[in-house]
């Protein structure tokens, strides 16, 4: 009992750090880029705003919805990769590894490029409907044979379903180069330029899918038991599969809506989360939440120097950081393949 009161001291304690070194890259985030911004600038564009100083204009107006957008996004990505990893009990899951991502995004361009549909609530429904479908595709592929379901097999099906989709995906925008510039940089995954009034249709969404995820906690420990094991302890695995499938849709979803199909963050911060706090998904998923808003807004930071005065997509430097480790996931055979 004692050892158990001093690990969830420890636990709460390595919360707490994450929460202050969230704290920490948002404001870095909000301080440093193309142009310095004081501290005093910053918290006066916050609680005093003065839209006639131009690096309170510039904080309120695109730095803080960026700070935010690459929070919530971040956060929102690496739920559902600790998600999917409890449910597939595949390390190597994501929603970017699934097709999930790739799902939604080709739903988008082609709204965006075929329908020259603009307007960020309908975007939001379309990006969900190409996740739902990548979902359901992906699962069915995999569960085809006698053999149904194996950690292995969805892999196997999310890259096949995702290599689909990209081609699709090229295929439209070679036939249709209207807005080509935008939708390219946009598929390349960033926070860059986006407003608060494209986080704030998709914010409801996100919140339900948090909500969900941390409420449904201690039914993530009993999957990642695995399915005959869940069985055994009473767990409704169908409704539980649903659930966690609407969940990821939702947060995956969100998520491209807003900054584009940002990859293997729902990889590389699960993996860190187990690391500081165990198995434990009571812990992982706060965890999880907290790393991953974190690191992309610290990787969107650090894509900003890269060549600077230009940008480098955050979507490429996540990639930069999460193709090793999904590489030596693979290489280590981590994966229950």
């Amino acid at each position: 009992m004692e050892r158990k009161i001093r690990s969830n001291a420890y636990r709460s304690a390595g919360l707490l750090g994450g929460f202050v070194l969230l704290i920490a890259s948002f404001i870095l985030s909000m301080r440093f880029g193309f142009v310095s911004i004081s501290w005093s600038d910053i918290l006066s564009s916050i609680i005093s705003y003065d839209d006639g100083d131009m690096n309170q204009v510039v904080a309120r107006t695109a730095r803080l919805p960026r700070a935010l957008i690459a929070a919530t996004v971040g956060g929102s990505l690496a739920l559902a990769g600790a998600i999917l990893q409890s449910v597939t009990r595949n390390p190597l899951a994501s929603p970017s590894v699934l097709g999930i991502n790739a799902g939604a995004s080709i739903a988008v361009v082609a709204a965006i490029t075929l329908a020259s549909i603009r307007e960020s609530e309908v975007l939001m429904w379309i990006s969900f409907f190409g996740a739902a479908v990548a979902a359901v595709a992906v699962y069915a592929l995999g569960s085809l044979g006698r053999e149904g379901l194996s950690p292995l097999r969805i892999i196997l099906a999310g890259s096949a379903m995702t290599a689909l989709f990209s081609s699709l995906t090229q295929g439209m925008l070679v036939r249709n180069e209207s807005g080509l510039q935008d939708v390219l940089f946009w598929l390349a995954g960033s926070v860059a330029g986006r407003t608060i009034e494209m986080l704030l249709p998709v914010l409801p969404f996100m919140g339900v899918g948090w909500l969900l995820a941390f409420a449904l906690s201690r039914h993530w420990n009993i999957m990642a038991m695995g399915e005959e094991s869940a069985k055994g302890l009473g767990q409704n695995m169908t409704l539980m599969k649903v659930a966690a499938g609407l969940i990821v849709i939702l947060l995956a979803g969100s998520a491209v809506t807003v900054a584009g199909p940002i990859g293997l963050i729902g990889i590389i911060v699960p993996h860190l989360a187990r690391g500081m706090v165990g198995l434990d998904y009571r812990w992982l998923m706060p965890y999880s939440a907290v790393l991953g808003a974190s690191l992309l807004l610290l990787a969107d930071l650090v894509a900003r120097f890269i060549i600077f005065p230009l940008e480098v997509p955050v979507g490429i430097m996540t990639a930069a950081l999460g193709a090793p480790f999904f590489i030596y996931l693979a290489r280590k055979g981590r994966a229950k393949l």
